[in-house]
């Protein structure tokens, strides 16, 4: 793609670093904003810059936040014994949406992955294992992808939980093999949360 100015390329360049962005795409989204009014501009880049400097990850379940502690887990409304396992911001919003799980959560930051060089170390299990030995904790709902990496990292922590005696649950597979959470619809979402299973009984 041939551009008359070296700064629309460097500006297209840099919006189409974002996932799902192509070239094309990338160059409408810039030609927009230089339609748009100086102060409109101005706050966008603002709120982008002030989330980037400001953003915090909540110290209790890693998800993202305004404060040290998030509100869900800050909410005396929650069942702080009752805690849904997920890989990241993405799949606490989708099953929020459902309105149909009023535990908390743990945010792991991904699946294990040995092609793509991500082992358990490189995600929040320690943690988690930690709330469970500080006491409490009564059921874990692994609800993670229904994809090969979700399955291998279920399993793997399925084998540290375990002993702890507490219910392990996974999410009833109204979801497709391959399905991600954040793609599937509310209600399938929900009905998978409320119908979930315990994990040994998916692998007897």
């Amino acid at each position: 793609m041939n551009f008359s100015s070296k700064l629309l390329e460097q500006a297209v360049l840099e919006f189409g670093r974002l996932p799902g962005v192509g070239q094309k795409t990338a160059l409408r989204l810039v030609l927009h904003l230089l339609k748009q009014p100086e102060a409109d501009v101005m706050r966008f880049t603002e709120a982008l810059n002030r989330l980037k400097q400001e953003i915090r990850y909540c110290t209790t379940c890693h998800n993202i936040s305004d404060h040290t502690i998030c509100e869900i887990c800050a909410s005396h409304k929650r069942d702080k014994g009752l805690i849904c396992v997920v890989e990241d911001t993405r799949d606490v919003m989708a099953i929020e949406n459902t309105n149909q799980y009023h535990g908390v959560y743990h945010v792991l930051g991904g699946l294990i992955s040995p092609m793509d060089g991500i082992g358990p170390s490189d995600l929040q299990i320690d943690s988690l294992v930690s709330r469970l030995e500080k006491g409490g904790i009564h059921e874990v709902i692994l609800a993670l992808s229904a994809t090969m990496e979700g399955d291998t990292t279920i399993f793997y922590l399925y084998k540290k939980l375990k002993d702890f005696g507490i219910q392990i649950s996974t999410i009833a597979r109204g979801i497709a093999f391959g399905g991600e959470l954040e793609y599937v619809d509310e209600v399938t979402l929900g009905r998978s949360i409320a119908t979930r299973v315990p994990y040994e009984r998916s692998i007897a």
